[in-house]
């Protein structure tokens, strides 16, 4: 796209901003902890939400054991350029599977016994994943190549999440963090139209977005869901779909660090 275009996410972001702070505080609803699915297995309280988060367990143990099998079969294999092996934006691509292995505990833990205390650790990990995500592809789409500028660019976004789960927690207000995942939606398709990204990028984070914004839908319809099936509720699909699209997106990372390497391996 054209320069002029490349103010645009500035705009957004402005924009985002300025509304969240004219709507006012957004409180969580009274019956939040209230899911339709109780029911209890093998001595598990909420068996179903608790044991579907493992999916978010097992893509990101998938993603750091194909990240060391991806470095050491590179090294193996005689590769000679550090940036084969270790590029700016796998820094925060590192971040984003470690905050979704870490939300399989965070959210297991919460709705074990759903309560404000836990959904701290729920909450916690989701934000850091959409923060990571969002350096993520700021760095891969501008072509940022200092390590230093990429580890800034992780670190702001980490410390506004943070702050986004804080401010929730001391003033019960979820502005913050509802408007970090609508500029992680917003944003990241933003960036790829503006800057030069590979077609195949672009489709997979689509698809991920969409299966995110579908997982936010089940979730309204937990009770609904689960009236339907008989045995699977809107929320248990919820922690579904969203690894399934974390996992997409680690995927496309992992894949094109191999070909990249297989690249500079034939030149």
């Amino acid at each position: 796209m054209e320069s002029k275009w490349r103010l645009l996410p500035a705009v957004v972001v402005l924009v985002c901003a300025i509304s969240m702070l004219m709507y006012g505080e957004i409180p969580q609803y009274d019956a939040y902890h209230v899911f339709a699915d109780n029911q209890t297995y093998f001595g598990i309280p909420n068996a179903m939400d608790v044991l579907s988060n493992i999916a978010f367990g097992l893509t990101g143990l998938a993603g750091l054991i194909g990240l060391s099998l991806a470095w050491i079969l590179g090294r193996r294999r005689g590769a000679q350029v550090t940036a084969d092996r270790w590029q700016p934006r796998d820094i925060a691509y590192l971040v984003f599977v470690v905050s979704i292995f870490a939300t399989s505990f965070g959210s297991g833990f919460y709705h074990w016994a759903p309560d404000d205390a836990r959904l701290f650790w729920d909450r916690l990990p989701i934000a850091c994943a959409c923060a990571s995500l969002l350096a993520a592809v700021r760095i891969e789409a501008m072509n940022i190549r200092r390590f230093s500028f990429a580890a800034a660019n992780v670190l702001v976004l980490l410390v506004l999440a943070l702050i986004s789960v804080h401010w929730w927690k001391n003033t019960g207000d979820l502005r913050f963090y509802l408007a970090l995942q609508l500029l992680a939606i917003v944003l990241i398709p933003l960036w790829q139209m503006i800057y030069p990204t590979t077609r195949q990028t672009r489709w997979v984070f689509a698809i991920a977005i969409g299966m995110y914004v579908l997982a936010k839908v089940v979730e309204i319809l937990d009770e609904a869901i689960l009236s339907h099936t008989g045995f699977m509720s809107g929320h248990t699909i919820k922690h579904l779909l969203a690894s399934a699209a974390a996992a997409l997106i680690i995927w496309n990372w992992l894949s094109a660090k191999c070909v990249l390497r297989c690249q500079r391996r034939d030149n």
